[in-house]
C-alpha cells in the first residue's frame, strides 16, 4: 500500500544499502588487524580488564538490532595488546549478521590467538530488540554471555575476581 514514488521513499533503497554496508562493515575485516599491535611486557602477569565497552549489532535471525557493553579481561604471559584494540575488536565482531553468544567465543579465541596469555574472560550484556519489539515483549530484558579460557576456565578464585572486579563502582 505505500507509494514507492513518494518523496520520503524515493532514496530509501540506496540509503538503505549504505546503511547495510556500514553496519556488516565487519564481515570484510581480519581479526588480525587488530591484534598485530602486541608488544612484549614480560614483568606483567596480572589481570588486564577493559569494561563498560559498549557495541550495537545486528541478530541475524531477524535482523533486528541488539546492542548492550563487554567487559574483556586477560592475563598476559609475555604480551599485551594495544588497549584501544579490544574495542576495535568488539566492533569488528560485532558488525556482522551476530548471535551474541558466537560474538562471545570469537572475540575470546581471536585475544587467545594473538596473546597466547594465561587466560580470558569475556561477559557481553545486551538487549536484543527481537525479544523487545516482537514475540514476547519483554522490554526490561537483557541476555548475558560469557567466555572463560585458560585459568580463568580452570581456577575458581581468578574467575571470581574477574567477576567482582566487573562490578565495582566507577570512580572516576
Amino acid at each position: 500500500g505505500e507509494d514507492p514514488g513518494r518523496e520520503g521513499l524515493i532514496k530509501t533503497p540506496s540509503r538503505v544499502a549504505r546503511m547495510y554496508v556500514e553496519m556488516f562493515s565487519g564481515l570484510r575485516e581480519d581479526p588480525k588487524i587488530h591484534t598485530k599491535s602486541v608488544f612484549t611486557e614480560k614483568k606483567y602477569d596480572e589481570i588486564v580488564l577493559l569494561k563498560d565497552i559498549p557495541f550495537h549489532s545486528m541478530c541475524e535471525h531477524h535482523l533486528l538490532p541488539f546492542f548492550g557493553h563487554a567487559h574483556i579481561a586477560y592475563i598476559p604471559n609475555g604480551k599485551i595488546i594495544g588497549l584501544s584494540k579490544i574495542p576495535r575488536l568488539v566492533d569488528m565482531f560485532a558488525r556482522r549478521l551476530q548471535v551474541q553468544e558466537r560474538m562471545t567465543q570469537e572475540i575470546a579465541n581471536s585475544l587467545n590467538d594473538a596473546l597466547n596469555p594465561s587466560g580470558v574472560a569475556i561477559i557481553i550484556e545486551a538487549q536484543h530488540m527481537c525479544m523487545q519489539m516482537r514475540g514476547v515483549e519483554k522490554k526490561k530484558s537483557y541476555m548475558s554471555t560469557s567466555s572463560m579460557v585458560g585459568i580463568f576456565r580452570s581456577d575458581n578464585k581468578t574467575r571470581k575476581e574477574f567477576l567482582d572486579l566487573i562490578k565495582l563502582d566507577k570512580k572516576f
